[in-house]
């Protein structure tokens, strides 16, 4: 991210400066795609309908119930490969995948999807991928460095048209720090997180944090950062960037109208589950809801509305974010108990959380929009609860019976930071756990070199 788009909207931080510019000039040739609750989000409540043509299909990441797990709540899997190996390419309404130890490929932006394909052929050398696929009569020739923060180039040639020619920024998991120096200023918080961690002995615990401000050099440190615990509702984070990917591709607008039917209405987290249906509700609603309440009609409607599960799971795929998965519905116990799992990381959140405030997934307007929704979340028992009052921050809950998560933004201007603070076991340890690791980011923060917190 350039030093000149690190001060950020006012509407977001209360009185910081402008919007970052992080929309790189390329132009993609778009095409329409064919197409007060409970205290828990994802708790005990009605079963939607289920859907028999509903399939999961996951992105490239891991898949949920891949063996016997160690800690209650945890999925065994292996965390993600080094980040050398994977990177993807940000250009204008789309993500160029590139996994360079599989040698595989993905092309997703507004006028299409290639799915993941295998290039045999693909040339690594100097920390750099190249390569060309075909792909339905369309040749995509690449050039994508396995270092974040570097420039790549993607040409895509059709017949009987122009070759278009995008470059972008690489984006890897995490993105290289851009001042080491002051990156290490950043470890000794890492520290004091492995504390907390190692305390709680009921909650296998992850954290993952990013320096977005420039004051910790970029620099991202994590404990225990591929933890894959049950996801939750922070995978509502996911549904809701595909949909606003959608609306920045002109494929939807978010004043469009969905028929919600009483069939849709499921309990648990939201405000939808009180009202009278049917009704058409806007698609700006039900993503405010989606965030605001964490509604699980919104997220189960907003399923339905994108595709299912599919394209989801492609988007997460596109920004190899190898833990994550959305496999079931929102309150599908039925689902659950046949091991159709959502799961996620703290190193895959900050990957969303990063690649959505630098503008590499989003547009400006849209990133607003969704750190908008983040702050106005109404479910505050744990980071804002933590933190002493009036602290500006932008975050998403996600509760179940064996996990308790709370991921999201600090907006402490000049010191904007991107958490996740997730965790297995008990719910109500798992509170008191994410409490103390949001504390300790924040005091981390807010503490000068010579010592003393400021308030």
């Amino acid at each position: 991210m350039r030093k000149s788009d690190k001060r950020r909207s006012s509407s977001l931080l209360g009185g910081s400066a402008r919007v970052p510019r992080k929309w790189l000039s390329a132009a993609v040739a778009l095409a329409v795609l064919a197409t007060t609750g409970p205290a828990t989000a994802d708790g005990p409540g009605r079963e939607p309908i289920a859907d028999p043509a509903q399939t999961t299909q996951p992105g490239y990441g891991l898949e949920p119930g891949d063996g016997q797990s160690h800690e209650p709540g945890v999925d065994p899997t292996p965390g993600q490969p080094p980040t050398s190996e994977v990177s993807w390419l940000s250009f204008p309404g789309g993500a160029f995948a590139v996994d360079s130890l599989g040698r595989t490929v993905r092309y997703r932006a507004c006028d299409g999807d290639t799915g993941r394909v295998a290039d045999p052929t693909m040339r690594v050398a100097a920390g750099v991928a190249s390569g060309a696929v075909v792909v339905g009569g369309t040749a995509y020739r690449y050039r994508v460095p396995l270092v974040g923060r570097t420039e790549g180039t993607l040409e895509v040639i059709q017949p009987h048209r122009p070759p278009t020619t995008l470059t972008g920024v690489v984006v890897t998991s995490p993105q290289p720090p851009t001042d080491p120096v002051a990156g290490a200023r950043l470890f000794p918080l890492s520290g004091q997180l492995a504390r907390v961690v190692a305390d709680a002995s009921l909650n296998p615990a992850g954290v993952t944090v990013r320096d977005l401000s420039g004051r910790y050099g970029d620099q991202q440190i994590a404990v225990n950062g591929a933890l894959r615990p049950k996801a939750a509702s922070v995978i509502k984070l996911w549904i809701l960037v595909e949909l606003l990917r959608r609306v920045d591709c002109g494929q939807v607008s978010l004043d469009d109208g969905v028929l919600v039917t009483p069939e849709d209405v499921v309990g648990g987290t939201g405000q939808l589950q009180f009202e009278t249906f049917p009704q058409v509700v806007t698609l700006h609603r039900l993503a405010q809801y989606l965030i605001k309440y964490s509604d699980n009609v919104a997220a189960n409607v907003l399923i339905t509305y994108l595709g299912g599960f599919a394209p989801v799971n492609a988007l997460i795929d596109s920004m190899n974010q190898r833990s994550t998965i959305l496999a079931r519905r929102m309150l599908d116990s039925a689902a659950a108990q046949r091991g159709e799992e959502n799961y996620t990381s703290p190193d895959d959140v900050v990957s969303l959380l990063g690649a959505v405030w630098d503008g590499e997934i989003l547009t400006p307007a849209s990133r607003d929009l969704m750190i908008g929704f983040m702050r106005e979340q109404t479910l505050n028992t744990k980071i804002p609860a933590a933190l002493p009052p009036g602290v500006p921050v932008a975050h998403k809950t996600g509760d179940l019976p064996d996990a308790s998560h709370d991921v999201g933004y600090y907006l402490i201007p000049g010191t904007e930071t991107a958490v996740a603070f997730l965790t297995a076991g008990p719910m109500a340890t798992g509170d008191e756990t994410v409490r103390r690791m949001a504390r300790t980011v924040y005091d981390f923060l807010v503490t000068p070199v010579d010592g003393a917190v400021e308030e």
